[in-house]
């Protein structure tokens, strides 16, 4: 088992709480055509928040559920970055969050 699973679940539910904080956590799935999207992070369909949410955060969990491999490398900082760029110190705990989960991710590779 990688020695990563318990610290990438906890950074997962760190993220997750701070989703809900925001007020970023949506009681109701998007429609299923706008999760369907097929490019990255669904930018066509759906808020960056929203892919977190219903794409990414699921994923993780099923392959941490399934103790499947741990992809080698993520990105969610940079788009992150990009996306909420005016939004400033309001980001400022979920940009760290998903920082940490990048290195995470990347110390394994």
């Amino acid at each position: 088992m990688d020695a990563r699973i318990p610290v990438v679940a906890d950074q997962l539910l760190l993220i997750e709480r701070e989703l809900r904080r925001l007020g970023w956590w949506a009681a109701v799935a998007p429609e299923a055509e706008r999760l369907a999207s097929i490019e990255p992070f669904c930018v066509d369909t759906l808020a960056f928040e929203e892919w977190l949410q219903w794409v990414f955060l699921p994923r993780m969990k099923m392959l941490i559920e399934q103790q499947a491999p741990l992809p080698g490398a993520c990105a969610l900082l940079p788009m992150a970055e990009v996306v909420w760029a005016a939004r400033g110190e309001q980001v400022a705990v979920l940009l760290r969050l998903l920082d940490e989960f990048d290195r995470l991710l990347a110390a394994g590779a």
